[in-house]
């Protein structure tokens, strides 16, 4: 028997990477698209890709619409929005993947501070596990809320979590530098986002202000054992998709070049969707993917770690399916190989 999903927030390019691999998938059928606008356009006017593949109206769903239709549920809503909706399919026993921000701060003042509101459901952030399988798998395969990571995170997070658990690497002074493709800033229309604008051009942004920074921080720091504060600096750049992150800190004395290497390649040995690689990865290698490639050096007394990720697949959808595999038990490359 199938898996009946439900995918909030239809409109998006994360919703429509998901629907992408979904319908690779066998072990799931997509029965419910839902928008938060009055209208009910089918799939195909939104996303023309799925012309004639999946036959389905997009609707503006409520909780009991959903919770009729769906066993699990994807949720693309922005922060706020996702975490009122997806409380009352919480309630009503659904399975949820969340995208959004709303569940990855554990401190609910955290999160009032870096958006601006008040959590809608703040009794749950204790209960989310954050959603990164390679730290965090066992806790995955049980819950009912994951909390699927950003995806700037997501590439900071992979490179630094083994060489900070090993104590390789400083705690303190950690810069982590981070360029994006234009469509991790959304589908909805923006002044910065228009081609003229944007083409042959690179822009920082939101520096030291970004939300992701308290998300890494906090990762970080329960990786770490210890109080993690880092200096994060995003990018946009003039490509579609594709995130490279290079992080620098300070190398730590007990730690040499080769065991910063062997540890790295010893935490990921197994792990399906991390390629230690032996020079510095492209974007490009890991287009379309949901692969991390990460390379690390030493450059006078200190480490460089350079990431890839393609943002919406390992750093979004294909997280969220590789969520998904665990939590039902598929075999966890399902639909992602």
């Amino acid at each position: 028997m199938k898996i009946r999903i439900a995918i909030l927030g239809a409109r998006g390019y994360t919703a429509r990477q998901l629907i992408e691999l979904l319908l690779r998938h066998p072990g799931v059928e997509i029965t419910c698209l839902s928008t938060r606008d009055s209208d009910r356009p089918p799939l195909a006017e939104v996303h023309p890709v799925f012309a004639g593949r999946l036959d389905l109206r997009l609707e503006n769903s409520t909780p009991d619409s959903v919770a009729d239709q769906a066993d699990c549920v994807f949720s693309c809503l922005p922060h706020a929005a996702s975490a009122a909706f997806v409380a009352q399919l919480l309630d009503r026993g659904l399975r949820v993947v969340d995208f959004s921000a709303d569940y990855r701060l554990t401190d609910p003042d955290v999160y009032q501070t870096w958006y601006g509101v008040a959590h809608p459901d703040p009794d749950r952030l204790a209960t989310a596990v954050y959603g990164l399988p390679e730290l965090f798998r066992e806790s995955i395969r049980t819950t009912q809320l994951v909390a699927n990571p950003g995806c700037y995170p997501t590439s900071a997070i992979l490179g630094l979590a083994p060489l900070l658990q090993a104590g390789c690497i400083a705690a303190d002074g950690l810069v982590i530098d981070s360029k994006s493709g234009v469509s991790g800033a959304g589908r909805n229309p923006k002044p910065n986002l228009h081609f003229p604008e944007c083409n042959e051009s690179v822009a920082a942004y939101s520096i030291g202000s970004h939300r992701h920074m308290p998300e890494v921080d906090q990762l970080l720091s329960r990786v770490a054992g210890q109080t993690i504060e880092v200096i994060f600096t995003p990018h946009l750049i003039p490509m579609d998709r594709g995130i490279l992150t290079t992080t620098y800190g300070t190398a730590s004395d007990s730690c040499s070049p080769d065991q910063c290497m062997d540890r790295m390649k010893d935490f990921y040995s197994g792990e399906p969707f991390v390629r230690v690689v032996d020079k510095p990865p492209t974007t490009k290698q890991v287009l379309g993917t949901n692969y991390c490639d990460i390379y690390t050096t030493w450059v006078r007394g200190k480490i460089v770690v350079v990431t890839v990720i393609d943002n919406l697949i390992k750093g979004a959808s294909g997280a969220a399916v590789q969520n998904f595999n665990i939590m039902y038990g598929f075999d966890e490359t399902t639909a992602l190989l």
